[in-house]
């Protein structure tokens, strides 16, 4: 039975909360900001670093780097000839994969589809909803002024998407990408906890 389960999402559409409960229905380790703590004390980066990964322009060296090369074709130029981001987004991937290999747990976000995508033991579930419930929840949730939620909605799924789209060379949010893509707008966060379990208790294959 696959109980890693990688869970991307939209802004304010539950996502983190859907995976949070979700660890706790399964009683498996839950890894968010758990996982910048990690990933600065295991690298000597501070915190705050992780926490702004997607908010800094990337260079255009790291995509061959994640693919397990160096622009230059040699795997053995050291890890701090790397760009502060480069080195950044490579000390987040090793604890993510070293999360994983640890056992049954839920990561949300930091691109750990792509990073544990040849994985067979790996669900990865994409959260979205439509924007009147985003809303509502940024307002209500996060407290942004509800004249701003829609612009601050659009600026974070931006970031993300940008972050996603170059660290991976995928798209973000692309169906292909993920095992389940659940609406939470319409199922609801409880019922999108409960479909996520059954999925895994049923066992998804090797697909």
């Amino acid at each position: 039975m696959s109980k890693i389960i990688t869970i991307s999402r939209q802004y304010a559409s539950g996502g983190r909360e859907i995976g949070e409960k979700l660890a706790k229905k399964l009683d498996i380790p839950f890894y968010d900001r758990e996982l910048i703590t990690r990933a600065a004390r295991e690298s000597g980066f501070s915190e705050k670093l992780f926490e702004n990964a997607e908010k800094r322009t990337v260079g255009s060296l790291l995509y061959s780097i994640a693919m397990g090369m160096n622009a230059y074709g040699n795997q053995d130029i050291g890890f701090t000839q790397l760009s502060l981001d480069d080195q950044i987004y490579l000390a987040q991937s090793n604890v993510i994969r070293k999360i994983a290999s640890e056992g049954p747990c839920v990561i949300v976000g930091r691109c750990a589809d792509y990073i544990l995508r040849d994985r067979k033991d790996v669900v990865h579930v994409f959260i979205w909803a439509d924007m009147d419930f985003r809303k509502e929840r940024a307002v209500k949730i996060f407290s942004i002024p509800e004249e701003e939620a829609e612009e601050t909605i659009m600026k974070y799924d931006k970031r993300r998407a940008s972050y996603y789209n170059y660290h991976t060379g995928g798209k973000w949010g692309k169906a292909e990408n993920y095992h389940l893509s659940i609406r939470s707008d319409f199922v609801g966060i409880d019922n999108a906890v409960d479909l996520i379990a059954d999925f895994i208790k049923r066992g998804r294959g090797d697909a």
